[in-house]
């Protein structure tokens, strides 16, 4: 099933701790930043209109596990793959590679949901996004 999405990514000063090594909060931040791209790449977004709803997509678990540290100024490849698309969930994972080298592969699950001023509910993924998301998995 996956279709891989990359996008490079170039260590800001600021993402560093004070060893010089990336935070690992920053691989959360990157990992979205790859997913909203990806949803940008067919045509969609993580909070959209959708048959007069509004949709989004929350993240019900996300985690990353970490192989070898990532310095300022390093180009850090992101690769974004869907790895199951459910009746209301996405699963997806983005592994992150520098000069060749994995350095951490990060996993989330989001739920489809209709979001009103009230909260949010989990829908099943609506035909139109399914079928984007179907074509482009």
């Amino acid at each position: 099933m996956p279709t891989e999405f990359t996008v490079t990514h170039r260590v800001q000063f600021s993402e560093t701790d004070m060893a010089g090594v990336v935070h690992f909060s920053n691989f959360f931040r990157w990992m979205e930043e790859v997913e909203h791209a990806w949803f940008r790449s067919v045509g969609l977004s993580v909070a959209m209109l959708s048959d007069e709803a509004h949709v989004g997509w929350p993240r019900v678990s996300a985690t990353c596990d970490f192989f070898a540290p990532v310095r300022f100024e390093d180009e850090v490849k992101l690769t974004f793959r869907i790895v199951k698309l459910g009746n209301k969930s996405l699963n997806y994972e983005v592994e992150f590679s520098c000069n060749g080298k994995r350095v951490a592969l990060g996993k989330t699950t989001s739920v489809c949901c209709q979001l009103t001023p009230d909260g949010m509910k989990s829908i099943p993924i609506p035909p139109t996004i399914r079928q984007k998301l179907e074509s482009a998995a």
